[in-house]
């Protein structure tokens, strides 16, 4: 049960609620004893089965003592009242053993209903969060669906699975040991023979279950790639139609569905396999201690009287019924269990981009941002190798070089979504490692390739790095970034829902919406990923308009493809391999004739 240590620490600071779960708990249980103890002897006694106790008994702790007295007062009440009153009065007291187990059963539920959904909110909160703690560099070894499985189905399994029956895995065994106390009050010789038969029963339902978690964890691992699979046909229906690949993303998706159906199955088999087994067995038990213990009230062994064997008889029959439940329950948890190993793979992943205790503040950008002596690894391969550079304020820096020379990569260690291997980065001479993520990134524009938008209206999209904007301000980055007289177009203006990611837009507008928002964010240094290379001309013209007026007295490194763009940099950086190769402007390399004038050549720039 190491696993469900992470559910007791979402209830460390639930004491109280939990004492006050187990108090009406045990209240329960009492009552419901209580209405069962009175039921045998009082029943013996009234028809004249036993004769009546008329000479008060010494009282003594034991069972025969507590039976004895308890005839006698329920003797003294058939003598003093009669048979219809004493049989009205025990009616009543049963009544109201039984509303008072319920009440206090009721309670229960009100104390654990808002408890089990608090875990599971926080459970979920927690994930999300720890999810945007995460570097990129996490995600590129993930699956997207993968991830959202975790977050869904994972969940909903434990909330089923484990929170769901939360009460019981308190409730029942809480009930159980109970009334084996009061079994082995009422007999230990006859409670004896439950000690060996108990674990026996215990052993033979674990062992049917130990396979449980096991097929749990890949069915939730099938699920996970049944939502990537179908994140990639819808994201990418249009290539898959182009090239008639329905088939073979259909025979993929069929045959993994398939897989998880099986795995379901036999899971479903042993989860159902739990409450017969319990119940036969259980009653199994029951038939042995019958023979044993009327072996024992015939023979008149070890003191065990008729009256106290059948309200034995009736106290263990109300094990049963408990230990249905907590077999149920415990399979159930061994499904939970594999779901809480997949959620706790990312909960405890390591940060490996994490802030420093007592973190600068970077208020303002004044100086230069310097690479010095950088070096990045991944995985034992080395993106960038030994790099040395200097970027001033107000400068404009490109990033040249072939596919994988590790552009990007130097882009992304300025904001910190990797951190380098070797080597610092600095930002007016100190280590952006001792700013904090927050005051570093709040310095910083991006504007990527792919324009990153969010299913909500162009004004929302526009604030996202400045939510208290006002609709003037919005409107203002707009303009620059060329997008507001097509956004006057739409038919809510401003407050248009744009779709899932964008899809509303044509790529031109989505590029323009992500501009103003790098604009209205008003940072001091930008990074652009070329962001113009795959639009039309029309398009293109206007976003390099917008990006050339969002450029304007600020740092900026642009990560070029097409070298048009960058003519008028001044300091053109060409990355081959993870080294700088060649550094200056447009002039002089393609006077140098080196490698980046190869690259002109090729795009017939020159």
């Amino acid at each position: 049960m190491k696993r469900f240590s992470i559910i007791l620490h979402y209830l460390r600071n639930q004491k109280g609620q939990i004492l006050l779960y187990l108090l009406f708990i045990l209240l329960s249980i009492i009552f419901s004893l209580v209405s069962l103890a009175m039921l045998a002897p009082f029943l013996q006694l009234l028809f004249g089965i036993e004769q009546l106790v008329e000479v008060k008994p010494d009282f003594t702790f034991s069972s025969s003592g507590i039976i004895n007295y308890f005839k006698y007062l329920l003797s003294h009440l058939i003598t003093t009242y009669g048979q219809t009153t004493a049989l009205a009065a025990i009616c009543v007291t049963v009544v109201l053993s039984i509303l008072l187990k319920n009440l206090f059963l009721y309670l229960s539920y009100r104390i654990m209903i808002p408890l089990r959904n608090r875990v599971m909110t926080r459970f979920r909160a927690d994930m999300y969060d720890k999810i945007l703690q995460l570097p990129i560099g996490f995600f590129t070894e993930q699956r997207k669906g993968d991830i959202m499985s975790r977050m869904s189905n994972d969940m909903n399994e434990i909330e089923w699975s484990i929170i769901s029956t939360l009460e019981g895995l308190i409730r029942d065994p809480l009930n159980i040991i109970i009334i084996l106390v009061s079994l082995v009050f009422l007999s230990p010789m006859l409670s004896l023979f439950l000690v060996i038969l108990l674990p026996l029963t215990a052993f033979i339902i674990g062992r049917v279950s130990r396979s449980l978690k096991k097929q749990s964890g890949v069915a939730q691992e099938q699920q996970g790639l049944l939502l990537s699979i179908l994140d990639e046909t819808l994201g990418g229906l249009r290539v898959v139609k182009a090239f008639n690949a329905e088939k073979l993303l259909r025979n993929k998706f069929f045959s993994t569905n398939e897989f998880l159906h099986t795995m379901r199955v036999k899971m479903a088999f042993r989860r159902d396999l739990a409450s017969p087994l319990s119940e036969f067995m259980g009653v199994l038990v029951l038939s042995c201690i019958l023979w044993i213990g009327g072996q024992m009230v015939l023979g008149k062994q070890a003191g065990l009287e008729a009256g106290a064997f059948i309200t034995y008889i009736v106290f263990f029959t109300q094990i049963i019924n408990p230990a249905k439940s907590l077999s149920t329950a415990f399979y159930n948890a061994q499904r939970g269990s594999a779901a809480i190993q997949r959620i706790e793979e990312i909960l405890k992943a390591d940060l490996t981009v994490k802030e420093v205790d007592n973190p600068k503040q970077l208020t303002s950008f004044r100086h230069s941002i310097e690479f010095r002596n950088v070096t990045f690894k991944y995985e034992d391969v080395t993106i960038l190798d030994n790099i040395n550079l200097t970027i001033e304020k107000g400068k404009t820096v490109a990033f040249v070089g072939s596919s994988g020379a590790g552009k990007s990569t130097l882009a992304d260690l300025i904001p910190r979504f990797h951190d380098v291997t070797s080597g610092e980065v600095l930002i007016d001479g100190v280590n952006i490692k001792e700013y904090s993520l927050l005051s570093l990134r709040d310095q910083m524009g991006i504007v990527t390739q792919e324009p990153i938008l969010f299913n909500d209206t162009i004004a929302n999209n526009i604030a996202l790095g400045n939510p208290v904007a006002t609709i003037d301000e919005i409107e203002q980055a707009a303009k620059v970034a060329n997008a507001h007289d097509f956004i006057m177009n739409k038919e809510e203006n401003y407050q248009t829902n744009i779709g899932d990611r964008g899809s509303k837009l044509s790529g031109g507008e989505r590029q323009r919406v992500t501009i103003a928002r790098a604009v209205l964010k008003n940072p001091p240094i930008l990074i652009l990923d070329e962001a113009t290379s795959s639009l039309d001309t029309e398009s293109e013209r206007l976003v390099q308009d917008a990006i050339n007026k969002m450029m304007a007295n600020r740092t900026s490194i642009v990560i070029a493809h097409r070298l048009s763009t960058i003519r008028h940099a001044d300091e053109i950086i060409v990355l081959q391999k993870g080294k700088i190769v060649e550094r200056g402007n447009h002039d002089e390399l393609i006077d140098h004739q080196g490698f980046y004038n190869r690259l002109v050549e090729m795009q017939e720039v020159k």
